[in-house]
Order: structure tokens, then sequence, then C-alpha cells
């Protein structure tokens, strides 16, 4: 009997990539804090999974025999814009500490599911060899 990966992880290999995109995107909202005129962006974590939960995601590869990586975004329009509680004077809408708790509140979501991912992945191990 053929054990199928994909039915095994279901899709946490396609969160641990959306967080790892949303991990570079929050940093460089936080890196352009001060920045005149640079608008914070976020991801719609979850509308993009549902996505790619329903087979409308096409992933982006460099190479016929790479698996897709690109974490389930297809483009710009996955991006949305953060809309500020109080904009500066200078047009830039980054609040650091609302980008700082988001980092690290998907910092702990991506962490998370990579133990849960590790321990799919001892079970798979265990079940093939059979305990032993």
């Amino acid at each position: 009997m053929a054990i199928s990966f994909d039915k095994a992880l279901g899709d946490m290999p396609a969160q641990l990539a959306l967080y790892g995109k949303r991990s570079s995107l929050l940093a460089s909202n936080l890196a352009n804090a001060d920045t005149p005129g640079f608008k914070a962006r976020d991801i719609d974590f979850r509308s993009v999974l549902a996505a790619a939960d329903a087979g409308q995601v096409h992933l982006k590869t460099t190479n016929a025999g790479h698996i897709g990586d690109s974490g389930g975004l297809s483009g710009a329009a996955d991006l949305l814009y953060r809309v500020p509680v109080q904009p500066s004077l200078d047009g830039n809408t980054v609040n650091s500490q609302v980008e700082q708790a988001e980092f690290a509140e998907n910092a702990v979501r991506y962490q998370s599911t990579l133990t849960f991912l590790n321990g799919k992945f001892k079970g798979l191990k265990l079940a093939i060899t059979g305990g032993g």
C-alpha cells in the first residue's frame, strides 16, 4: 500500500510556505517604517489558503522538475494594503507596533506548523519502519 504524502501532510506545506512569504512581507514593512510614502502590505492568509485548497492557485517553478514553492501566491493580487489607524504626514502607513505584533504572531504560527509537520513525519517514519 502506497503512502500519499499529500493526504498525510494535508495543507501544512502550503501553510509553511505562506507563513514564510508573510514573514518576508512583514519584515519589508518594518524595514520601510521610515520611508516616506511607503504603503504597508499584508496577505489575506485565509483566502490564499482557501484558493490553494480549491486548486485555484498555480504554483510557480523555475524548472520542470521542481516542486512548486511559491507558497500559493500567484501574484500581487494576493497582497493587500494595510489600512492605517493613523497615517503619517509623509504618507507612510507602517505602524511599527502592529507590524512587530503581526510578525511575532506569524513566527509562532510558522513554528507550531513546523512542529506539527515534524510530528507527521515521525508518525510516517514509525509506520514505515513498523515501530522498530
